[in-house]
């Protein structure tokens, strides 16, 4: 919950592009063709996951300009050299919290999008997202926003306390405001239907199996972690649904599926 380090997202990307909409993908890559050159921004881009994914589903030439708040995490990105569609990539390290003193990132740009981003940010960061991109014409494509759906198994007589406590940590400020969490997806829909946009959204679900221990592992911490910090009175059960998880995960007969939506929005 909240962690962003290399490791971690390195662990995380092949459950991610796992889970991607390619529909989506294919639908925005529709929307872009006959618009070269193609300017996209990448919100809270990371370590490039996002960059690697769309490359090769998108039309070229391709223009990359990469924004996250973490330098250390840019610094790891390089211009993928194999891909001749992609012309230049850019890295910018800048806090999006504020999107109003951020209108020049949206100038003269094909597509905005981000991954595992819009869970975390406020209603009004939404709206102000979706201003931004209809003032620009922009397609856009969020991937891997939560849902609130957590289902583990075999089954746990606490799985139930644990996901509302981490739906609750979820819509606590992460530095945008008020975060959306399980309900982002809703509001972007919203945001940008009123807006004039096409709005498509597909299911993009983690599903982890035995093989996936460490990233259920750390899943598990993350998620004991977020519920005893809501929730601390309950803190020895969280303790003790953590071991017991653990143990499935460990034993490699522990599934868990994340719930996650991509969505995908352009102008009619």
């Amino acid at each position: 919950m909240g962690d962003f380090t290399a490791e971690w997202l390195a662990l995380r990307e092949p459950a991610d592009h796992r889970a991607r909409s390619a529909r989506l993908a294919r639908e925005i890559a529709r929307q872009l063709i006959g618009r070269p050159p193609l300017h996209i921004v990448d919100l809270g881009s990371g370590t490039g996951s996002n960059l690697r994914y769309l490359t090769p589903r998108l039309p070229p030439v391709q223009h990359w300009r990469l924004i996250d708040r973490d330098r250390a995490l840019l610094a790891r990105i390089r211009k993928p050299t194999m891909w001749a569609i992609v012309a230049s990539v850019h890295v910018q390290p800048r806090d999006l919290a504020d999107l109003e003193a951020s209108a020049d990132l949206f100038k003269g740009v094909s597509l905005v999008t981000a991954s595992a981003l819009l869970d975390l940010v406020s209603a009004a960061w939404i709206d102000a997202l979706a201003e931004r991109c209809r003032s620009s014409r922009a397609a856009s494509l969020f991937a891997l926003t939560y849902d609130g759906r957590i289902e583990c198994t075999p089954a746990d007589r606490d799985d139930e306390m644990v996901r509302d406590l981490v739906n609750r940590h979820q819509r606590t400020d992460k530095g945008f405001g008020p975060a959306l969490g399980p309900d982002a997806a809703d509001a972007a829909q919203r945001a940008f239907t009123s807006r004039g946009f096409t709005v498509e959204r597909e299911r993009s679900d983690w599903t982890l199996g035995g093989g996936e221990v460490e990233l259920q592992r750390r899943l598990i911490d993350g998620w004991a972690a977020a519920a005893a910090d809501i929730q601390p009175a309950s803190a020895t059960a969280i303790e003790a649904w953590r071991q017991r998880r653990l143990e499935h995960a460990a034993a490699a007969r522990s599934t868990i599926v994340v719930g996650h939506e991509d969505l995908a929005a352009w102008l009619r």
